[in-house]
Order: structure tokens, then sequence, then C-alpha cells
């Protein structure tokens, strides 16, 4: 049943990552079409391949506009570039509709639109760069995060000064609330003012209206299923969790008699995590290929031990997890917190179970030489202390004696000690048996 069990489960994985192939029909329009692609939540790869989906089916249906709805708190700085130079390959006319906020690097993305249309309650702006500890980037980066903050803004004919107030905050405009120290954030009555919006709407509609395209043909883009697993799968946050029930499940998984809940939900999560990162772009099919080596590497182990290959199977798996990533310190980050608490899991076990349960038991060797199965430890040679026989050999120091009808090897200390002199038994430590001479009348007779 386990086996079956198994290879279900290998064969649902190994189909996984051609989930991203199926894709919807497109729709082709006689009339105007426009293409409404949302653009929501963190931004992140697994944004920009959707994008790319998007961008290159409404190009393919010759689509008279793209708007894209945005509502996003920002994100990744590498993702939001990436973004930006798609956007600035467009040849279709497009249109941003802030439906709540575009901030950070969702300004970034808005910035590269023909046109910008806010509803009463959107915002832009606010675009500092920060680590992902939450500490200000470097002067560097944040030099380089301003220049490109303000090309955006200038490459459709907006002033770049607000647009680098959004991204650096010595930047003095106290008459747009954003004195030294402080962030540019535009609503739409100060956007509109400062060029950064065409107009103020209340829907979709009337940004269609705005633009004279109320009668087109509108096509919604939505992500796919993979698309939208892709970009939940990428997540920092989930990336850690992940990681960490790769581990703990693997671990668990050794201290059980076969291969059961635990490993299954280890391996799936494992190949969750390289699965999400396959499709956002971010990994090729070499990465799958470098893990499958790796633990290849590591089931070999267990059966030729030695260290070596178990160690070059985990190096391999770690080389292609960031293989499979462009954000170093996030994903070093979420590595140690899972490495931290397999270790804590593992240690748990370790005292609860003990090294002879599950899978160990087949690598740790649980047999005694126990007294009762016939062995004689060196503890028990104590015993042979205060023991007298006679020398077989003469001891120049070592040779043989006979203790009790017993042969033993020896060794003697003192003067030289002839053939068939008494000896007795002085000391036992391990395997030597030291003897000392002694006198002829000391010896026990029966």
């Amino acid at each position: 049943m386990k086996k079956n069990y198994l290879a279900i489960l290998l064969v649902i994985i190994s189909f996984l990552p051609l989930m991203h192939l199926i894709q919807p029909q497109s729709i082709h329009a006689d009339g105007e079409t426009v293409y409404v692609i949302p653009i929501e939540n963190e931004v992140e790869k697994g944004l920009g391949a959707f994008l790319n989906r998007a961008i290159g089916e409404a190009t393919e249906q010759e689509a008279e506009h793209i708007i894209f709805e945005v509502n996003t708190p920002g994100g990744l700085v590498e993702a939001a570039n990436d973004i930006g130079e798609l956007l600035q390959s467009v040849e279709i006319d497009t249109t941003t509709y802030i439906r709540s906020r575009a901030l950070s690097a969702g300004s970034y993305i808005a910035l590269f639109s023909d046109n910008i249309y806010m509803s009463p309650q959107a915002t832009i702006g606010a675009s500092g760069i920060i680590n992902n500890d939450g500490t200000a980037a470097d002067q560097k980066a944040q030099s380089y995060w301003r220049e490109a903050m303000g090309s955006a803004a200038e490459a459709n004919g907006r002033e770049r000064i607000y647009a680098e107030a959004m991204a650096d905050a010595s930047i003095d405009l106290p008459e747009y609330n954003a004195p030294e120290g402080t962030y540019l954030t535009l609503g739409p009555t100060k956007a509109l003012e400062v060029g950064y919006s065409n107009g103020t709407v209340n829907s979709r509609a009337d940004v269609l209206t705005a633009l004279g395209l109320e009668n087109a043909e509108i096509v919604e883009v939505e992500q796919q299923p993979a698309e939208t697993l892709a970009r939940f799968l990428t997540n920092s946050v989930v990336v850690s969790i992940l990681l960490s029930l790769a581990g703990i499940g693997l671990v668990v998984e050794l201290y059980s008699p076969g291969f059961g809940v635990a490993g299954s939900i280890g391996l799936i999560s494992l190949v969750l995590f390289f699965y999400g990162h396959l499709i956002a772009g971010l990994a090729g099919y070499e990465v799958f290929v470098l893990l499958i080596i790796g633990a290849a590497l590591i089931v070999i182990e267990f059966f030729v031990p030695g260290g070596i290959l178990g160690g070059l199977g985990t190096m391999s798996i770690i080389v292609s997890l960031f293989m499979a990533t462009d954000n170093i310190f996030a994903l070093s980050l979420s590595l140690l917190i899972a490495i931290t608490l397999t270790i804590l899991v593992a240690v748990y076990l370790y005292k609860r179970i003990g090294l002879q349960k599950g899978l160990l038991r087949h690598i740790i060797l649980a047999d005694r030489e126990t007294v009762d199965k016939g062995y004689v430890s060196s503890v028990s040679r104590e015993q042979l202390v205060g023991l007298k026989g006679r020398a077989l050999t003469p001891l120049r120091p070592s040779g043989t004696g006979l203790f009790e009808g017993e042969r033993l090897d020896i060794v003697s200390v003192g003067n030289f000690i002839r053939q068939n002199d008494p000896i007795e038994i002085i000391s036992v430590n391990g395997s030597r048996i030291v003897v000392q001479r002694i006198e002829e009348e000391e010896m026990n007779y029966e």
C-alpha cells in the first residue's frame, strides 16, 4: 500500500512542472479590444511572469489598449525593474487605473503607462527602497532607485522631481506634505496638479469613457491557477514555511518505520518550492536536475556510509535552492529559519526516541556484544587482577602465562622473568595484562 502511495505521489510531482503549459484559448474580437490586466498584491517575479504572458496575449490579439488595474503595496526592486523593461517594450497604448494604492515598486510600474487615472481614495508614491530586514538600503542602491524613478517619469513626459521625491526623503516638498525626511505620497488631487494623474474616476467604466473606449470589447486577463500558485509559493514567508516543512518532514521520516505522511509532506514542500520558482521564471529545469542528483546521493549514502556522498548531496540541494532565486538574502534568511527549526525537532526526537527507530535502524549498529551472547568485554577482565600462575615463556618483558588453565598474553614489570617462574597479575588496562614475579611459597596449591 505504501509503495502504491509513493508511486502516485511521484507521478503527481512529475507532472507539476507541466501545469503552466496549459493555457486558455485566446479570444479575438473584430472591433476595438481593450485588455484589462490586474496588478495586485506584492510585486515579485511571479507577477512579472504573469504580465509577460498577459501582454503577449494582448499583442498577439492586436488589442487597441491595455488597462492595468493597480492595487499593490510594492515589492521587490528587481522584479519592478524587469516589469519596467517589459512595459517599455509594449507598443500598445497603456493606462494605469489605481484603484487603491500604487506604492513603492507599484508607483514605479505605474509611471511607465501613457495615462494614469486614480480613484478618489487612491495614493501613489512612498517609494523609498529598504532592505529585507527593514533597514534603509545603502547610498548606492538609493541613488540608483532615485534615478530609475525619475527616468520612468520622464519617459512619459512627467516631471522627474516628484518621482525622485517619492524615492528620496531628502527632497524637501512641504507644499505636498513631504518635508525633508518624508517620502512623497500623492492623492488624486495633488497627483492631478503635478501631472501624475490624468483624472479622478470612480470605476473602470469611467476610465474607458475618458479614453473614448466605452464601446470597446473588454478582455479581462486572469491569472492561471499555476501563476496564482507560483506567486503564492514565491512569497518570502511561504518559502520559509516550505523549507521548514521539508526539513522537519524528512527528519521525522528518519524516525518512522517506513516512508509515510511526514516524508510525503517534506518531499511535496520541497517540490512546491522549486515548482513556484520555475513558473515564476526564477529557475530552469536544470535546477530540478541538480535537486534530483542531490537527493539521489543522499539516498545512496544510506547504503554506502562514509559521509562523502551525503555531503555532496546536501551541497547539491543547497546550491539548487540558491540557483532558484534572485534574492540571496531572503533565501538565506528562510534557510536559516528552516535549519534552526529542523535541528530543534531533531534534538527533540533524539531525546524521545533515540537512534534505534525508523530508517535510522538500517544505518545504526543495534547489536550489542554482551556477556550472555558469549562476548567478554575488557571491563570484565578486571577480575583477573590477583590471579596467580606461571610463565609459559620467558618474559622480556612480554610473553605468555598460564592462569587457572587459561593462556594469557602478558607483560612483566621489573626484572626478567624466566619460564615457569611463579607470577601474579597486578593490573589490567584494556587488553594489556601486567604481571610481576612472586615467591614460590606465595603460590596457592590445593
